[in-house]
């Protein structure tokens, strides 16, 4: 190692012995979630639609740090695909100790409002709000028969300011808040369900993005107090601390982290 080489940090083992599904896991923030959910112990369940080929890479990441991992695919708007992956990690797992609820669609290729059509609103509604329901709702009842668990619906601080690039989006996310608070007192003081929302993550899909290309990005930056805009790993650790022991009193909250951009009050 060069002397200029940082020392690789020690992972705490927050998810020794526990299992862990995540949705949306074949890239992006999802993968990250999963193979640091992996490098702190948990033995994994990969979720994709279509993304085959990207759920294989995440398993084999895992698999690459010592970890324990399938795949599981689901169109989680359709309520039965969601009993039968409910049905496969349960068989396979035997339970399960924490479901993240990180799929969600952004409609990443509109760039204005004036372009919003009927079929974006219905998928990503259809994705955002009834997917995460039909999860919470089937993934939660089980954790409520065995005892125990914690979901974290992955959430966004577009609900703080809205988007006039997709209102439709901003819609969905403040959505799952209702979808977080209502099953937090449904399921307590079982099962905790949780809220992480991240600002903007330096994903591949959003740095491809033409108005993440054409200046937004700076302006962003200039505008948050951190002063940089993450990679998704940075942030995987953050999202996961909502379903650890250290935060066993925390239920139908949200959590933000985006670098001090919205600074919301209480």
């Amino acid at each position: 190692m060069s002397e200029h080489t940082p020392p690789t940090p020690l992972l705490p083992r927050r998810f020794e012995g526990r299992t862990v599904l995540v949705t949306g896991a074949g890239t992006g923030f999802g993968a990250e979630i999963a193979v640091r959910a992996a490098q702190e112990g948990a033995r994994v369940a990969v979720h994709y639609r279509s993304s085959a080929a990207g759920a294989d890479k995440t398993v084999a990441r895992i698999k690459d740090v010592g970890g324990e991992a399938f795949t599981v695919q689901a169109d989680i708007a359709v309520h039965q695909d969601v009993i039968r992956m409910a049905d496969e990690v349960f068989g396979c797992f035997g339970g399960l100790d924490v479901l993240v609820n990180n799929v969600g669609d952004v409609a990443a290729d509109q760039m204005s409002w004036r372009d919003v059509t009927e079929e974006s609103i219905d998928h990503v509604l259809a994705v955002d709000i009834k997917g995460t329901m039909f999860c919470v709702h089937e993934f939660g009842s089980r954790m409520l028969d065995q005892g125990h668990g914690s979901i974290v619906n992955i959430g966004s601080t577009v609900i703080v300011r809205g988007s006039a690039r997709a209102p439709q989006y901003a819609a969905a996310k403040y959505g799952i808040l209702g979808i977080t608070k209502s099953y937090a007192q449904a399921f307590a003081p079982t099962v905790r369900v949780n809220t992480f929302a991240p600002g903007f993550i330096e994903t591949e899909r959003l740095l491809t993005r033409e108005d993440w290309k054409s200046g937004r990005r700076e302006e962003l930056i200039a505008k948050t107090p951190l002063g940089r805009i993450p990679r998704p790993a940075e942030l995987a650790g953050t999202a996961l601390f909502l379903a650890t022991d250290d935060a066993s009193h925390m239920t139908g909250a949200y959590l933000n982290a985006d670098g001090g951009f919205n600074m919301i009050g209480a």
